[in-house]
């Protein structure tokens, strides 16, 4: 899986939870700033990428995850299979 299949992935998710519009799901995008997602969005997102993904996000690596890119990028080095 491609960073540019996870990033259309995310853009799914935010569009199914948040409302945003997959256009609007950029790498340089802050989750909170630009998408105005709060907290307990921001764990739904994340419960959502764990099935999509299959992979593990721990509470403690989530507050880290600003942008869009962040997200992107731990997906990738968590293994995603292809």
């Amino acid at each position: 899986m491609t960073q540019q299949d996870i990033l259309a992935g995310f853009a799914e998710i935010l569009d199914e939870i948040a409302g945003v519009p997959a256009a609007d799901v950029t790498p340089e995008k802050n989750f909170q700033d630009d998408l105005d997602l709060d907290s307990l969005t921001m764990v739904e997102v994340a419960t959502a990428a764990e099935d999509k993904f299959e992979v593990k996000i721990p509470d403690d690596d989530l507050k880290d995850l600003k942008t869009v890119q962040n997200a992107v990028d731990y997906v990738a080095k968590a293994g995603v299979a292809a």
